[in-house]
């Protein structure tokens, strides 16, 4: 196991950086947004907090609070254009920096496309770098599941994510920045997981984790100090 100063050495001379989306580089939960959206919020907030402290399969908990939901195509536009995401403090100012030092950024979700790809679009990452859940709809717009063929669709999902990458792109350094059980759970293949705490804190991963931020601005500085 890599000790802090050499995570810290890895992430200064990463290839890639990989990041989860949801409560990560924005501040919402996106199907908690979506299920409120339709009018069934606290029934799958639940779900959520279940399903990233780990008690149940990223899979299983998908399914489920999609069964509840079941959003419209229309439903999932509106979303985004009534509630964009809001993006986390620093996290534009982060992937700036990174971009700026050639290096690769990828967002690795358990959310769905659509709404990553918006987030993906602000922070100038092209979307062949996003890796999330494709919902799917009836011709008349109605919900019809989810690609569940996608890695992402189930536990370990993103460490199958990062071994194509590095498969693909002969990545040496990849790292993992994240704030759930599913982002911990990619390294390895990942060479650093940075927990981060800063929208909401996962006691697991917390005490696990040996190195949490609680913002963007540490990360900024360890990329400054070189």
């Amino acid at each position: 196991m890599a000790s802090l100063l050499e995570m810290k050495e890895i992430f200064r001379n990463a290839d890639a950086v990989c990041f989860d989306v949801d409560s990560t580089v924005i501040r919402e939960e996106g199907i908690d947004e979506l299920a409120k959206f339709c009018g069934v919020g606290d029934a799958v907030a639940e779900m959520t907090r279940r399903a990233m402290g780990g008690t149940v399969t990223f899979k299983a908990a998908l399914t489920a609070r999609l069964g509840l939901i079941r959003p419209s195509y229309e439903q999932v536009q509106k979303l985004i254009s009534d509630n964009p995401p809001q993006l986390t403090p620093g996290i534009r100012e982060l992937v700036n920096r990174l971009h700026q030092r050639g290096v690769q950024v990828f967002l690795v979700s358990g959310g769905f496309q659509s709404i990553v790809e918006h987030v993906a679009l602000q922070l100038n990452i092209p979307t062949a770098n996003v890796f999330a859940n494709r919902l799917k709809f009836y011709f008349n717009g109605e919900y019809a599941g989810f690609d569940e063929t996608q890695p992402t669709a189930e536990s370990g999902g993103k460490g199958k994510v990062i071994t194509h990458l590095k498969e693909q792109f002969h990545f040496k350094k990849v790292v993992m920045i994240g704030d759930g059980a599913t982002d911990m759970e990619a390294c390895p293949p990942a060479d650093c997981f940075i927990g981060f705490g800063g929208n909401v804190i996962r006691k697991q991963v917390k005490e696990k984790a040996k190195w949490y931020i609680t913002h963007f601005d540490e990360l900024l500085k360890e990329l400054e100090e070189r």
